[in-house]
This record gives C-alpha cells, structure tokens and sequence, in this order.
C-alpha cells in the first residue's frame, strides 16, 4: 500500500556570490584577509562566498583547515571550485561546477521582466499561419536595462546589488552601505561607504563620485581601502579606473 507522500517543491535560483581565490602559504594570504576585514568591517557577515582553488596543490587536511580559519572569521563558505574531487570530505563545503565566467556574462540578454508587448505577438503568430511556407524565425532587439537609477541616499546597512549594468545613485552612500554593479558606478553624492565596480569581471568599469570618502572601492575584484588611498583625493569629486591590475585615481575638474 503506497503511503500518500507530500510533494517537495525544488527551485532554481541564482545568486551573487564573492568569489575568493586564496594563495599559498594560507597564512600570508589569511593576513591580508584580516587586513580587509578589520579596515572593513562587516564585509564577509552573512554574504555568501565561493572559494576558488584552482591551481593550488593543497591536501584535504590542508584544507580542513583553511576552512576552520575562515569560519573564525565570520567567512561563510558556500562552496568550492576548481578542487579535485579527493579534497573534497564530509563536513565541507560542497564542490562547484558550470559557475559563469565573466567572459561567459551577456549583458545584453532581455531581463525576464521586460517582455514583448502582446498585441505584437499576436500579429507575429497571425502572420505565421497565413504563410503558405515555414518561415525563418526574425529575433527583433528590444530595450535592454543596463542600468539602474537610485534617486534617493543609500543609508548605513543598506546593499545595492546590480550585476546587469551601471548603477547611478542621486545622492550620497551612507558609511557601512554598500553598491556593487556590473557595470560601473556613478554616485552624484559623497561616498563614505563601499563602492565595488566591475563586479562580473569588467576590467573597464570605473567608479565616479562628487565627493570621496570611500571605505573601500573596488574594480574587477581589485580593491582600495580608505588608507590606501592619497589624502590629496580626500573629499574631491574622483573617478577612479583600473590599469594593469592597480587602481589609478584622479581628480574630476
């Protein structure tokens, strides 16, 4: 006699993740980590991270470890990537395959809310069936969002995540807040909290803002701190870019 099961609902669903891409020795790497951490803090809580491995010739009990310090710091490892399958024991994080590469990000693919309008599908389905011959299929463009515009601050706590484009904030980015874009990032306001720019792998991304007082600022996974950055920028209308792996800054006339 069968029992009368429940169904379970099984969903698909993407999400933004930091990637971190530790180096060897482990200990190195976790200082300059700690350096990060402790300049900004708050940046690892409660946001999900993958680890990549690829390249490193580490063993399981390496790793093990790794994980244990990582999780001292509050650093919530989702998952891994580029590990082989051996590293990988009960009671770690589960291995990663088929994430999207950078070079694998389209932007222009049309957002699932931006649809036809439905008289014009219709006329396309009419025209279809009073064609006496099958019919190439014609894709038309339609209006593509790359960018978002918030017109309001950005307070402390708050995340504003847009990885299909720019995002341009009318007003200031409050300390502890936080804009991570795709594409670049336009702040006609002062920056006093996070601003990470080129987020799916743009190297050309750049970061503008009317006044910088930036705790952290990033490019293509390049980043800044406030103490890194000449006291001459400090308060100034800046743009800031990346060149060969370094972020260049100058100040907007």
């Amino acid at each position: 006699m069968l029992t009368d099961a429940r169904s379970i609902r099984i969903k698909g669903r993407s999400f933004l993740a930091v990637v971190l891409s530790p180096d060897l020795p482990f200990e190195d790497w976790l200082g300059r980590l700690d350096d990060l951490a402790s300049r900004s803090a708050g940046f690892f809580l409660g946001r999900p991270v993958v680890l990549d491995l690829a390249g490193l010739d580490i063993d399981r009990a390496q790793l093990k470890e790794f994980l244990e310090e990582l999780a001292k710091r509050n650093v919530s490892v989702m998952g891994v990537e580029g590990a082989r399958p051996s590293l990988i024991g009960p009671g770690m994080p589960p291995a990663l395959k088929g994430g999207r590469a950078s070079s694998d990000v389209d932007v222009s693919e049309v957002p699932a809310t931006v649809t036809a309008a439905p008289e014009k599908a219709k006329d396309e389905k009419s025209s279809e069936k009073e064609a006496d011959a099958p019919q190439p299929v014609i894709m038309e463009s339609r209006p593509q969002l790359q960018s978002l515009m918030i017109r309001e601050p950005v307070r402390s706590g708050q995340s504003v995540i847009f990885p299909e484009g720019d995002i341009t904030v009318i007003g200031s980015v409050a300390s502890g807040a936080e804009v991570i874009a795709g594409g670049s990032i336009h702040i006609y306001g002062a920056l006093r909290g996070r601003a990470l720019a080129g987020s799916l792998g743009n190297a050309a991304a750049r970061i503008f803002c009317r006044k910088m007082e930036a705790e952290l600022i990033a490019i293509d996974g390049v980043y800044k701190m406030a103490d890194d950055m000449p006291e001459t920028l400090h308060g100034h209308p800046v743009q800031l870019w990346l060149e060969d792996d370094a972020i260049m800054a100058e100040k907007i006339n």
